[in-house]
């Protein structure tokens, strides 16, 4: 029975979104190394919600919680969201690690009279790896009958690192140009590699500097922030009311909105030298801080109240 909601509910997924917005999801959920129709996993979030927010709704009766935990299954989105752009860094940083190994294979490949395109499908099916599942879909994408340049060129997108771009930029111009491409693979092997080192060592000297501002983002603001917001509800509760208290807690979600957010640029800019970086990095960061704070707001008080009278 639930499969057959999920099959009727994806029909009518496909029926009403766009195809350009389903297909841009499913190409995001690929680069996470989710391997479900697009549709389908917008179907099963949709009875996920569904059935816990009616849960939810039967247990606000029993245990007087507050309306607000109805929010808590939409959270489903920004932790898939979370997920998808951690399987991304890690899904990029096995290509970085692997590349200079498969440029240089693939140099000895040429060196030995294979053609460049030969080369590419001998090693796709032998290699294991993201690099290589890649490779097998450009070689795919070139026997459907698409332009091998553009096919290269989209590959070298989809691998979501700067180094590797323009590495494989480089090997496509080197071809264009007829130098020997052997050469070509040999020398940006060897440049790679040192870049890669150079990276990995940027991000080892500034690992502190990051950690103090995700301590920063996700624990101590947020609880600090929580806090004033039990300490306006115990104003509240003993009739000592003010415009300042009754909008300090309002006030201090947006600053924690705020702060989460140029957090996450920061931390772009210190790790990667990209500011368009902190974009995908403040929805985790806001959800997380967020979730702190609402946590320490609702129910801080009750804790204080039982460490003091416990």
């Amino acid at each position: 029975m639930e499969f057959k909601i999920i099959d009727d509910l994806v029909v009518f997924l496909d029926n009403i979104v766009p195809e350009k917005y389903l297909s841009k999801l499913q190409e995001f959920l690929l680069s996470g190394a989710i391997f479900t129709e697009a549709s389908k996993v917008l179907a099963i979030l949709v009875i996920f919600i569904l059935v816990s927010e009616i849960a939810l709704t039967l247990t606000l009766t029993f245990l007087n919680l507050p309306v607000s935990v109805l929010i808590l299954p939409f959270f489903i989105f920004p932790g898939l969201f979370t997920y998808i752009v951690v399987q991304q860094e890690r899904r990029a940083q096995e290509i970085e690690k692997t590349a200079p190994d498969f440029l240089r294979q693939l140099a000895s490949m040429l060196q030995v009279g294979l053609s460049f395109e030969n080369a590419m499908e001998d090693m796709s099916q032998y290699g294991e790896g993201p690099l290589y599942d890649e490779m097998r879909r450009t070689i795919i994408e070139i026997r459907m009958g698409r332009n091998f340049d553009d096919a290269w060129r989209a590959m070298s997108k989809r691998l979501k690192s700067k180094e590797l771009e323009r590495v494989f930029g480089i090997i496509l111009d080197g071809r264009k140009s007829g130098s020997s491409i052997s050469n070509v693979l040999s020398d940006v092997s060897d440049d790679l590699r040192e870049l890669l080192a150079l990276k990995r060592e940027r991000k080892s000297a500034v690992m502190m500097s990051v950690m103090f501002l995700l301590i920063s983002a996700i624990i101590a603001t947020p609880f600090a922030i929580g806090m004033v917001s039990v300490y306006s509800g115990f104003m509240q509760i003993y009739g000592m009311e003010s415009e300042i208290i009754l909008a300090a807690p309002i006030a201090g979600e947006l600053y924690l909105v705020i702060h989460s957010v140029l957090v996450a640029f920061i931390i772009s800019i210190i790790m990667y030298g990209d500011f368009k970086k902190g974009i995908k990095f403040s929805l985790p960061l806001v959800v997380v801080s967020f979730a702190i704070f609402y946590f320490i707001s609702n129910f801080g008080g009750n804790l204080l109240m039982g460490g003091l009278y416990g």
